[in-house]
């Protein structure tokens, strides 16, 4: 069996001196995992980096084998994007590990691909930790754990929504939610609205409530925890410079 494509590298691992079990998330094969023979040669110093945009030809003599990755070619590094500033390399480091996580090996990724790609063409943005957040809110929903907020769970309104029930996921309009909004979640206006350019307290807002139903909906259930990076992006926002 053999197939090519190309991926975002998020996990690598080495496998005796010079060879690498790498991990990748590609448009349509999703996450896969392939064997690089003498991924750390001289040669290939820079390739097998986290974030970097590879193309691969992959072999493999049965289908539930690992695949041997071959031909690799670099076709966008984004290390210069990350390797001297923290906070991106932390965003990264919570991205790729939700990703290797939460994914299962070959499902489509869809649409969602796009999410994660939108994080990387946009990392040298003044708003790349917003494209974060839309990364973890459509993770939800590829997930199947995706949050309703097209209206209100309890008038049906598609107006004047506030709020999200942190035990369903639904909307709630100001009017419904005002005697319970210190239980509820701001509702996540610059993602309904596809606003990549929201004030401060609404990004933190969208993180705890992603990051809360992330935990909650999925991650507990296989006996997982949010990364470690990952709480330090709720920090992140109070110096967050849009």
């Amino acid at each position: 069996m053999q197939f090519s494509g190309e991926g975002y590298i998020i996990k690598v691992r080495k496998h005796g001196e010079q060879s690498a079990i790498i991990t990748l998330v590609c448009p349509q094969k999703g996450k896969i995992v392939g064997y690089v023979k003498g991924a750390f040669n001289k040669r290939n110093l820079g390739i097998y980096q986290i974030g970097n945009y590879i193309s691969y030809n992959a072999y493999t003599r049965l289908e539930e084998n690992m695949p041997s990755l071959r031909g690799v070619e670099l076709l966008r590094s984004h290390t210069a994007d990350f390797v001297l500033d923290n906070d991106k390399i932390e965003a990264l480091s919570s991205m790729c590990r939700l990703l290797d996580e939460c994914l299962a090996e070959n499902d489509d990724l869809g649409l969602f691909f796009e999410a994660i790609n939108d994080f990387f063409e946009h990392i040298n943005d003044k708003n790349w930790l917003v494209y974060y957040s839309f990364f973890e809110f459509y993770l939800l929903d590829f997930l199947g754990i995706g949050l309703d907020i097209k209206e209100c769970a309890v008038t049906g309104k598609q107006t004047d929504l506030r709020y999200v029930s942190p035990k369903t996921g639904r909307a709630v309009c100001a009017e419904a939610g005002a005697p319970y909004k210190d239980r509820l979640f701001a509702y996540p206006q610059y993602i309904a609205e596809h606003n990549y350019m929201p004030q401060k307290a609404e990004i933190a807002n969208v993180l705890a409530m992603t990051g809360s139903f992330l935990q909650k909906n999925f991650l507990a259930l296989h006996n997982l925890k949010l990364p470690e990076n990952r709480a330090n992006l709720l920090g992140l926002v109070k110096t967050y410079k849009l």
